[in-house]
């Protein structure tokens, strides 16, 4: 049907955060997530479908129209670039820092520095603000590592608790971004399916309020 809409989502804390969300907004799984290997799943509402994909894939899915919405992080957003997406309401789920971090104690070199991050596009455009010549280097996980073998001065990474860091001898040093997660909508679709993807933003975002109204 020309007004079914698709959801993209990812696993991990930010699916199990939204679908109370949704379930509020009237859409809610018919099977259950955990029990299941599909990526595409049926919901209580027949015009609407949900999909099970990367977290970093969902603004390009978003983007490209396979997904009318989808939710993830804000830094997932900033790494992307946004390009082609509304970005209409923090759900004010999955809350970190996307930070700087070192060494204990030490103090990053004055002059050149090098970085570890999977954000290397945010990291690039953080340390040019800062007047700072920075080398990226990308990886994909265990960060941590990289100050500890001398791969790099600094990391870029999301900090939650901090336990990790300190667990391996690091601190955190400069907030670049708060992060939350956010729904995301396809400017195509906004257009073409308003009458069905407003109400599914009005009440997602009447059950963020409700939420932190009562904290």
């Amino acid at each position: 049907m020309t007004d079914s809409i698709t959801i993209a989502l990812s696993k991990g804390r930010i699916l199990d955060e939204t679908l109370p969300l949704l379930a509020e907004a009237g859409i809610e799984l018919v099977d259950d997530i955990k029990k299941s290997r599909k990526l595409v799943f049926p919901t209580t509402d027949p015009n609407v479908r949900v999909l099970i994909i990367r977290a970093t894939d969902v603004p390009t899915y978003v983007q490209y129209g396979g997904a009318d919405l989808g939710v993830t992080g804000k830094d997932v957003l900033m790494e992307h670039g946004g390009e082609g997406l509304y970005e209409p309401l923090d759900l004010k789920i999955s809350q970190c820092r996307l930070m700087t971090a070192g060494p204990k104690g030490s103090q990053p070199p004055s002059g050149r520095i090098k970085v570890a991050t999977k954000f290397v596009n945010i990291a690039r455009r953080y340390y040019a603000a800062q007047g700072r010549q920075a080398d990226i280097i990308k990886l994909y996980g265990a960060m941590e590592l990289a100050p500890i073998l001398g791969l790099a001065d600094e990391i870029v990474d999301i900090v939650d608790t901090g336990n990790t860091l300190r667990a391996n001898g690091l601190e955190a040093r400069e907030l670049i971004e708060h992060i939350s997660s956010r729904l995301v909508v396809n400017r195509a679709s906004m257009k073409m399916k308003h009458g069905r993807i407003n109400p599914i933003i009005e009440r997602m975002a009447a059950a963020v309020a409700s939420r932190h109204a009562e904290a």
